[in-house]
């Protein structure tokens, strides 16, 4: 096992090393026609033709609409990308994120629907607001809670913190499904505004297909991205990268960590609301049910399975937490399997439908026993670990 680690490294550092190596204007351009194949992927004219070479084995899910699987994977994407920079570069354990995306979507939900009690009971509101006034409202208010809940809770370390974001999330979701004063407990928000635009016939563009909302998240993860890849390579990414190395040795060398540590945690808040706010604009409805420690977790092991501390791996990791599940579906499809088999005249479920998520399971398993930095590290936290490993090994 030990030999095929070494290959995997050696592969995995070739690949690298190579892509460095090519010139800037050869790394660009690939990049540009990357971003365009994403652009194109929802389009059935395209993906269809899409399969593994050498046996037809489509990448396409058969089962679920192709752009609604991109659709789910570029909003866990973009969540990946705000607990990155908490869990990533800062090192801070949060198990509460979908509190914040819970804020996100309930302001835009408030807000922009006819049904909102703030204008039928209340009269708070002559009529609903423009889902696009209502997003920067959204985020301001996410980051607003990410601060509220940061300010005393951040000089908490470790396991500490992460039953605190644990207990935020969840007074979140239960408030949401008891309260009837303004949320509407579980029968929820409806009829939540979309988002503005129309085609050249006048038709909206965004209504209940997932094929628009696809491309306008994409377009809001690579302005993250960009946003997040240069706010790392500042001053506030080189403090939160030695307050995750050490922080005592951070605050002994006069990094004031609290700040900065505040900062990671209003960012992500951020993020998580952004993403709230255009789900909801999806799916025009809002209840308590979308908040539920599951996919706070989730988000979490997208950002592990990926490479914490790394936006690449962020990306691939939440990109991997929906879609693999999703095309296990077509396997069954694919190659005919049986749904049901009889034994001792029991029938037992044993399509890839029912069977995907313990399938994705074992290879989340798999990956983290073998691949414990992630299947994109970043090359700093990758060397952290190796050290931590060395380290364990001299006290053995």
């Amino acid at each position: 096992m030990t030999d095929f680690r070494t290959r995997w490294h050696e592969a995995t550092s070739r690949v690298g090393h190579t892509l460095d190596s090519l010139p800037k204007p050869v790394r660009i351009a690939g990049l540009l026609v990357f971003v365009a194949f994403l652009y194109i992927l929802p389009n059935k004219w395209f993906y269809e033709y899409l399969n593994i070479p050498g046996v037809w084995i489509p990448l396409y899910t058969t089962s679920n609409d192709m752009a609604a699987v991109l659709f789910y994977c570029a909003w866990i994407v973009l969540l990946s990308l705000g607990l990155n920079v908490v869990v990533g570069y800062a090192g801070l354990l949060d198990l509460g994120f979908f509190g914040f995306f819970a804020v996100g979507a309930y302001t835009v939900a408030l807000l922009t629907s006819p049904e909102s009690k703030l204008i039928t009971e209340y009269n708070w509101l002559e009529s609903p607001w423009p889902w696009l006034v209502t997003v920067p409202i959204a985020i301001a208010l996410a980051l607003l809670s990410g601060v509220l809940l940061g300010a005393p809770t951040l000089r908490l370390r470790g396991d500490y913190l992460a039953i605190v974001t644990l207990g935020f999330a969840e007074m979140i979701r239960i408030v949401a499904k008891n309260q009837d004063w303004v949320l509407n407990g579980d029968r929820g928000i409806p009829s939540v505004a979309h988002p503005p635009g129309k085609w050249s016939d006048g038709s909206p563009i965004f209504g209940f297909e997932f094929k628009p909302y696809y491309w306008l998240l994409l377009t809001v993860i690579i302005i993250a991205v960009f946003l997040i890849r240069n706010l790392s390579r500042s001053r506030v990414g080189r403090a939160w990268v030695a307050i995750r190395e050490d922080e005592d040795a951070a605050e002994i060398m006069g990094v004031p960590t609290f700040r900065f540590k505040l900062w990671a945690f209003a960012i992500g808040a951020a993020v998580g609301g952004l993403s709230g706010s255009l789900w909801a604009g999806q799916a025009t409805f809002v209840n308590s049910s979308t908040f539920s420690l599951e996919n706070s977790i989730l988000v979490l092991a997208a950002v592990l399975l990926g490479g914490a501390g790394s936006i690449g791996g962020a990306i691939l990791g939440g990109f991997l937490v929906i879609y693999i599940p999703e095309w296990l579906r077509s396997v069954g499809d694919v190659f005919g399997l049986p749904e049901v088999v009889s034994i001792a005249g029991r029938d037992y479920d044993v399509s890839p439908t029912s069977l995907r998520y313990f399938i994705f399971g074992v290879l989340l398993i798999v990956v983290m026993i073998f691949r414990p930095q992630g299947l994109w590290p970043n090359r700093r936290r990758a060397a952290e670990l190796k050290d931590r490993q060395k380290e364990v090994a001299v006290v053995e």
